[in-house]
């Protein structure tokens, strides 16, 4: 029924700055008010079926530098070629460039969102779309800057296609069913933040210049996939931080140029293979896999792990157990034989963690990593350690040609 009444009534409207709301409360449901280039009169609000198009260039919906520009009241919303700025700074009030509250089949498109706190705050928000936006928050200290997407309680919505650019973050808290694709996460505190989130898709993504690249918590059945993490920078500099997540699958992707690639912290009570990290290259990292307690339940397959300073590093000293899948992996440290030549080491990659380690418990030794002392400690500590080294994980088929796996790939 929206289609049709928009088939049947376009309404151009050449507005004045201070006339687009009263044009929105006369439009039918289901119009389609087309703008011309020109700044228009923000704070409005959208409270039925309604497409706003900016049918040329420049067309700037402009706040009065309180509250939110636009809140949209109403399912079936369209917003499309329009650059929205200068909302309030009342971070209490989620001041943002556009509000979507409680709607379902909304679709936000070509908009350039600046100069504002928040983004797009979306408050149970169903089956929307949010595609080809730039979005940028307004240039305060990291901590006060807004999020570019503030996803609460939503469900069913395509983030695709958008350029999410020097903001805090983006957030999801109990938002599930949501896909994430295609998207460039750039100069943020967070790319992407998940809380008690569930069944959510993350693919084909960029990651770059973020304190970290996505940090999960809590969540379950994550799945992601193809996407490049890279660069992670300030004090965390951490690429995924898996805390708590069961269900998690990490499929070729690419991360690389971290401090840490992967960050996982395990349920003291979870039961079964919680965890997949399965064909990504994960190269020139400072550590590649960080386990903050015990390494278990995990599937850890097909990776190509080359370059990083530590292959695995953890926090306690305390073992590593036997509920792994851990195999077919390139590992570039591994120092083994493949006598018949079908790509298999012939002995198992071992981890350990050996005592003379020292850049494991004091960051600032890192500094002095590759000099011809340090090397001569950790080849010391490999064949005369002073207590027994520490076995952290273990592969037992490491790959030996990385060339082969690549082409089997």
């Amino acid at each position: 029924m929206t289609k049709t009444i928009t088939l049947y009534f376009i309404f151009l409207f050449s507005l004045h700055a201070n006339i687009l709301q009263e044009s929105i409360d006369k439009a039918p449901r289901g119009a389609t008010i087309k703008l011309s280039s020109g700044i228009y009169k923000g704070n409005i609000t959208i409270s039925k079926p309604l497409t706003i198009l900016g049918k040329e260039e420049n067309v700037i919906i402009e706040g009065e530098g309180k509250g939110t520009v636009i809140t949209v009241k109403s399912s079936h919303v369209i917003l499309k070629n329009l650059q929205i700025q200068n909302s309030g700074n009342r971070m209490e009030k989620l001041d943002a460039a556009i509000e979507l509250h409680h709607v379902k089949f909304c679709e936000i498109n070509h908009c350039r969102l600046i100069d504002s706190l928040y983004g797009i705050n979306m408050n149970m928000v169903e089956e929307s779309r949010i595609e080809n936006n730039y979005i940028t928050s307004r240039k305060n200290d990291i901590p006060l800057r807004g999020d570019a997407l503030k996803i609460w309680y939503a469900k069913n919505n395509i983030i695709k296609n958008n350029i999410i650019d020097s903001t805090r973050d983006v957030t999801l808290t109990y938002a599930h069913n949501n896909i994430i694709e295609g998207n460039n996460f750039l100069n943020n505190r967070f790319g992407l933040h998940f809380s008690m989130s569930h069944h959510n898709t993350i693919k084909h993504n960029l990651f770059k210049y973020n304190s970290v690249g996505i940090l999960l918590m809590g969540a379950k059945d994550t799945n992601v996939s193809s996407n490049q993490i890279l660069s992670s920078k300030g004090a965390a500099g951490i690429a995924v931080v898996a805390d708590k997540v069961s269900h998690f699958h990490f499929e070729h992707n690419t991360v690389k140029y971290n401090a840490k690639a992967l960050y996982i912290d395990t349920k003291r009570t979870e039961r079964g293979q919680q965890r997949f990290i399965n064909y990504n290259t994960i190269s020139y990292n400072s550590e590649a896999l960080h386990f903050h307690t015990s390494i278990k339940n995990n599937v850890i397959t097909h990776n190509i792990i080359k370059g990083n300073m530590d292959d695995v590093v953890k926090d306690t000293r305390d073992g590593y157990t036997t509920n792994n899948l851990i195999a077919y992996n390139y590992w570039d440290q591994y120092e083994g034989f493949d006598k018949n030549h079908d790509n298999i080491g012939d002995t198992p990659h071992k981890n350990y963690l050996y005592a003379g380690q020292l850049w494991q418990y004091n960051h600032r030794v890192k500094f002095f990593y590759g000099t011809p002392i340090m090397s001569i400690i950790n080849f010391l500590s490999k064949i005369a350690p002073f207590i027994q080294p520490v076995l952290l994980l273990e592969d037992p088929k490491p790959v030996v040609n990385l060339q082969e796996k690549i082409n089997s790939q």
